[in-house]
């Protein structure tokens, strides 16, 4: 049975895969067209990926090693990459000749399927990438500009969106024949230097003067969603909570905020920048426990 994708990478069907792994490299080096300005090239590397896209990955391997060229139309992989066209991205191709859709059958592959080659199903148009957004954005919602394919466009983020999930971005995928697939784009949400996030509870720390610590007060706050007037009581301690409703991150399923826990730093005047006469009288009078 003949298998030419190993042909494609001068090696042999037992090769392990380090031997896969060094034999791509070495042949990626030699045929990269910024380094190779042969016209056939960029063609060559493109065969050389697309091999190596199936015998680096175990499932797509021994599929292959099971069925050899017949996957291929029973031509050898150099004459069917020739047949694809300039504009065919093999990588893809063999993506879906790999994926779920397609399969073996007594007579050979299943027909039906990529630009007139029998052997797998429709494309999957669809494009998986990922993307950070800011803290904030992920908190309040907004807009993500993105630029993806020579295409640049805005994403709606979603109010409250999770760090890890997904949202589908409708038409930015890929495109064959006419029909266009959709954007599945994974979310990274950035650190916040100023927040902590649990689930739909946020928490930060406030500047409290050692005066409205002692003596209570109040305090300016502004928030991720707006400024508020917090009551100090007198006696505040170092990290003492207090917690303010519905300031929090929307709960997409429950529809509603939760809550900020704001929590007291209590800043200690310098010294030198009291009155020497208090100093004194601190000195005098404050307890030693």
């Amino acid at each position: 049975m003949a298998k030419s994708l190993y042909e494609t990478l001068e090696i042999n069907e037992n090769a392990a895969a380090d031997e896969i792994k060094k034999a791509y490299r070495k042949l990626a080096r030699k045929y990269h067209p910024d380094v190779n300005k042969d016209p056939s090239a960029e063609e060559k590397f493109k065969e050389i990926n697309a091999a190596y896209e199936v015998l680096s990955n175990p499932e797509k391997k021994q599929q292959y090693d099971q069925h050899g060229d017949a996957m291929f139309g029973g031509q050898n992989f150099h004459d069917f990459a020739r047949g694809q066209g300039q504009n065919v991205d093999l990588d893809e191709i063999l993506r879906q000749m790999f994926g779920g859709g397609g399969g073996f059958n007594r007579s050979g592959f299943n027909q039906g399927g990529f630009g007139g080659f029998g052997g797998f199903s429709e494309p999957d148009l669809d494009t998986n990438a990922q993307v950070t957004i800011a803290f904030d954005v992920a908190v309040l919602g907004g807009k993500q500009h993105i630029t993806l394919n020579n295409d640049s466009f805005d994403v709606k983020i979603p109010e409250g969106i999770e760090d890890g999930q997904k949202i589908r971005a409708k038409g930015k995928g890929k495109s064959y024949q006419g029909q266009r697939g959709d954007l599945i784009l994974k979310i990274n949400v950035a650190s916040s230097t100023e927040y902590t996030r649990d689930g739909d509870t946020l928490s930060k720390y406030f500047d409290v003067p050692l005066k409205v610590a002692l003596f209570g007060g109040k305090i300016e706050i502004q928030t991720i969603h707006k400024s508020i007037t917090l009551k100090v009581p007198q006696n505040t301690k170092q990290n003492q909570k207090f917690r303010v409703k519905e300031l929090g991150v929307l709960n997409r399923k429950a529809g509603v905020k939760g809550d900020l826990y704001l929590k007291a730093n209590i800043v200690l005047p310098k010294i030198e920048d009291l009155d020497e006469e208090l100093v004194k009288v601190l000195q005098d009078k404050l307890p030693e426990n």
